[in-house]
């Protein structure tokens, strides 16, 4: 029985450490909780109102995008078609542009 003493002792001293500190986790739990209660709680109506004016924002970038594609692109187009003719004027030599389209008038 005299054996049992040091290991009762080394038990009792892990079971102190390990009560300890479960008691000081909860107590900081609790504490966590009190400051989580006592903060604000933040204003989700302003953030609704947010969200839907970016909503409505992207709606309109969207009509835009939609809506004007098709001219942007013919408009692209035809900017690449004005600088081809305008290239191939500057290589025939005179370095002017010549527009065989239009007739002089006598």
């Amino acid at each position: 029985m005299e054996e049992l003493i040091p290991i009762l002792g080394i038990i009792m001293i892990i079971v102190i450490v390990i009560t300890t500190n479960r008691r000081k986790l909860e107590e900081k739990r609790l504490a966590m909780e009190d400051r989580r209660a006592a903060s604000p709680a933040p204003d989700t109506s302003a953030e609704k109102a947010r969200v839907a004016d970016l909503e409505d924002r992207v709606r309109v970038l969207e009509r835009i995008v939609t809506d004007r594609g098709y001219d942007l692109a013919a408009q692209i187009e035809a900017l690449r078609d004005q600088r081809r003719e305008d290239e191939r004027a500057m290589t025939d030599g005179s370095g002017v542009k010549m527009d065989f389209a239009k007739k002089e008038k006598a």
